[in-house]
């Protein structure tokens, strides 16, 4: 999964210009599925089909990141942005992005005051995104244009993925992994599926625009008859010394098995369905109640008449800035217990309330 994972955060695709990741995916899955599908609207939509009776099972994953777009090229050829995704003011300042030209990418930074100009500044300032630019070396608004860069132009960190931490202890820090950790999970399982006795459909979702409302798994479900759904995302953990942080979440404790968020209350069922595999399994997990996000779990549960849904969360670290960081092992066990419930399911097992 390492080397997947850090093939999909290498691509650009902020919310609404998917199409570097979309046409990925589809390329690596057209192989190993029965039929795949991309909607107008950028989801990707594989099916698998498995050799006994069983349940409709979805398993998402956002492919989008958070980023950026041109507002508007200064004179001087400096850019103005504005935000796709949430974004925290205060880490923006001296950042490296790619711009993403019609037909290359650039690279870029946002810039910032030299510290020479401080001392007539206010030091504790926090600058707001409007007031920012962007600079990619070009000296007039003609020059930007000539490169093929113009306003709506989208723009994403230009961070490598990489390892660090201890040979038994990997952590991955890098853009995106929220939540092209969670497509890699997906497209993991996919690969595992391949010549496998399962139950029933398996029907893997990936879907845009999650970023900004949960956009593509609205429309995108509404393509699938599902029974009973699992959405993959990341989370925010707590484990860092800051004083707002309660230790309720930690990097490297396993799996989180949602329990709930703003987006969703997990049903009781799909919940305890996970806790059994994952303790009948060995695969180490920790119960997730955090107010403070959302997932397409909560847009797929509200689909139809209702789909049981639970999510499983990848713990992270730094999310939403350019160097988020993942825990490998969290990242197995996730990919595990997401497999023992496709494995373990059948038309006998029970999703009701």
């Amino acid at each position: 999964m390492e080397e997947l994972l850090k093939q999909l955060t290498s691509l650009s695709g902020p919310c609404g210009y998917e199409q570097n990741v979309t046409y990925f995916i589809e390329d690596y899955v057209k192989e190993k599925a029965d039929h795949v599908h991309v909607d107008t609207m950028g989801n990707v939509i594989v099916m698998k089909k498995g050799n006994k009776s069983g349940p409709v099972t979805l398993l998402t994953a956002h492919m989008d990141e958070v980023g950026f777009i041109v507002k508007k090229i200064e004179e001087n050829g400096l850019l103005r942005f504005e935000k796709l995704g949430g974004h925290d003011d205060r880490i923006l300042l001296a950042q490296e992005v790619k711009v993403m030209g019609k037909d290359k990418e650039f690279d870029g930074v946002i810039g910032t005051l030299s510290t020479h100009f401080l001392k007539f500044d206010d030091p504790v300032k926090v600058r707001r995104h409007a007031e920012m630019y962007i600079d990619i070396g070009a000296t007039s608004k003609q020059e930007v244009q000539d490169l093929g860069v113009d306003v709506g132009t989208p723009i994403t960190w230009a961070t490598k993925a990489k390892l660090i931490g201890s040979e038994g202890n990997k952590m991955m820090i890098g853009k995106s992994l929220d939540d092209r950790s969670g497509c890699a999970v997906l497209l993991t399982v996919l690969n595992e599926l391949q010549n496998k006795d399962f139950a029933g459909e398996i029907v893997l979702l990936f879907t845009v625009q999650e970023e900004v409302g949960l956009r593509g798994a609205q429309t995108g479900i509404r393509q699938v008859d599902a029974d009973i759904a699992i959405a993959v995302d990341t989370t925010a953990v707590s484990d860092t010394p800051e004083d707002i942080m309660d230790n309720s979440l930690q990097i490297g404790a396993g799996t989180g098995i949602k329990v709930m968020d703003f987006s969703l209350i997990v049903q009781k069922t799909m919940k305890d369905l996970l806790v059994k595999f994952a303790e009948e399994f060995s695969i180490n997990y920790q119960l997730e109640v955090f107010p403070g996000i959302g997932t397409d779990g909560g847009a797929v549960a509200l689909s139809d008449k209702g789909i049981p849904t639970g999510v499983l969360s990848i713990p992270s670290r730094y999310t939403h800035s350019p160097v988020e960081l993942i825990s490998m092992k969290d990242l197995e066990a996730t990919k595990d217990l997401l497999k023992a419930f496709v494995f373990n399911i059948d038309d006998k097992t029970d999703f009701t309330f």
